[in-house]
């Protein structure tokens, strides 16, 4: 079967997420999901950058793309600068979900909170900001929140937990420091449901999955 999209993701939760995002955008549109938890395991081990990882990454994209994708969209915010950026991808589009986001963050700005439960995630993130701030031309301040004490409830498979703590901390990071704060922006696409938790806290609250399916949707439909 041929399919025109592929997603690479670090954890087989996402995996009905993003089919129903894609489906509710472009029904009948054929997906791909590849699936590749030890990447994420060796970013946190070694890094992104690190050799390993690099070739690991770029050869679970080129997988991705054997499914015959035009474009291969890596969900995993800790390692889609690796993906996005491959040396080398014949015959199909590279890029990562929260770059979307990352755009439409900067234009919200300037003073972006960047909120992750990975420590892995914070300076990919960060990048990927200033990146889009230096494309746009506009300047932005970023703070971080870890929430540290999420990510064991995410393993566990205890989402509402997950959530839960996420939506505590920003709520009180916003308790105090709410004037600082333009638009809050949720790192990992594994957070996107805080951001429906977080709808009364007064400032924008971004996640990746909606938007970067949607650009992803909007690249297949021109291309």
């Amino acid at each position: 079967m041929q399919h025109e999209l592929a997603f690479l993701h670090t954890s087989p939760v996402h995996v009905a997420g993003f089919e129903a995002l894609v489906q509710e955008m472009a029904p009948g549109l054929k997906v791909h999901h590849q699936v590749a938890p030890s990447l994420l395991a060796s970013a946190q081990q070694l890094g992104a950058a690190h050799t390993t990882v690099v070739k690991d990454v770029e050869s679970a994209m080129q997988e991705a793309a054997a499914s015959g994708a035009r474009l291969v969209v890596c969900t995993c915010s800790s390692i889609g600068g690796v993906a996005e950026h491959m040396s080398v991808h014949t015959g199909f589009q590279t890029a990562r979900i929260d770059r979307a986001m990352a755009d439409y963050a900067v234009i919200l700005g300037p003073r972006i909170l960047l909120v992750a439960a990975l420590e892995t995630t914070l300076l990919p993130t960060t990048e990927l900001l200033m990146e889009s701030a230096h494309a746009l031309g506009k300047p932005v301040s970023i703070s971080n929140l870890l929430v540290s004490d999420a990510w064991a409830y995410f393993l566990q498979g205890d989402s509402d937990a997950y959530l839960q703590a996420i939506s505590t901390a920003v709520r009180n990071q916003m308790h105090k420091h709410a004037a600082d704060i333009d638009v809050i922006v949720l790192a990992q696409a594994s957070m996107a449901a805080a951001a429906l938790a977080l709808a009364d806290v007064g400032k924008q609250v971004l996640s990746s999955p909606r938007l970067g399916v949607a650009r992803a949707i909007s690249f297949l439909q021109q291309g």
